[in-house]
Order: structure tokens, then sequence, then C-alpha cells
């Protein structure tokens, strides 16, 4: 009976010291996952910190772009409206003229119909 408990015993052991590397394996496993998801949120936030800065680096210059383009529509409204101080009546009296001018013709397609 003492050979029969000590196998038991020698069981006991090796159930312990089973379950310990089992619990050591799974502490690795966390351990690993805790790691992996710090590095992923560092990797994140430097992808997001990369982006954010090209994006204000593209505002400044669509910023800079938006400036010239709006000075060069300022100074194009101010000759259009120079041209249209300075051609305005002559224009007015053309299209007005065109309009009074009346040349009664007949149409082109119109055919003397005989009753």
């Amino acid at each position: 009976m003492a050979a029969n408990s000590q196998g038991i015993q020698t069981l006991l052991e090796a159930e312990k010291e089973a379950a310990k590397v089992v619990q050591k394996a799974r502490q690795y496993r966390v351990q690993k996952l805790k790691d992996a998801r710090s590095e992923a949120a560092k990797e994140i936030e430097q992808y997001k910190a990369q982006k954010e800065a090209d994006f204000k680096k593209f505002e400044s210059d669509t910023s800079t772009s938006q400036t010239t383009i709006d000075t060069d529509k300022d100074e194009q409204l101010k000759k259009l409206d120079a041209e249209v101080k300075k051609n305005g009546p002559d224009v007015v009296e053309k299209i007005v003229s065109r309009v009074l001018k009346v040349n009664p013709e007949l149409h082109r397609n119109l055919k003397k119909v005989e009753a």
C-alpha cells in the first residue's frame, strides 16, 4: 500500500507541476496579448499623428492657394467692372439699335399659294 500511496503522491505532485506550467503559460499569453495591444496602440497613435501632420500641411498649402485664387478673382472682377463702365453705354446703344431696326420681309420658306 505504501508503494501505491507513493505513486498517488507522485501523480498529485506531477499534476500540481502541470497546473503550474499551464498557469505560467496562461500568464505568458495574457502578458503577450497586453504587450501586443499596447504596441498596436502606439503604432496607431504614431500613424494618427503622421496623418494629422500631413493634413495640416495640405490644409495650409490649400489655404495659400485659396488666397491666391481669391486675389486673382478680385482683380478680374475689377477689370470686368472697369470694362462695363467703359463700354456699357456703347453696348446698350448697339443692342437698342438692333432691336429697333426692323426689316420686314417674308420668310424664305414661305411660298405664295394661289387660290
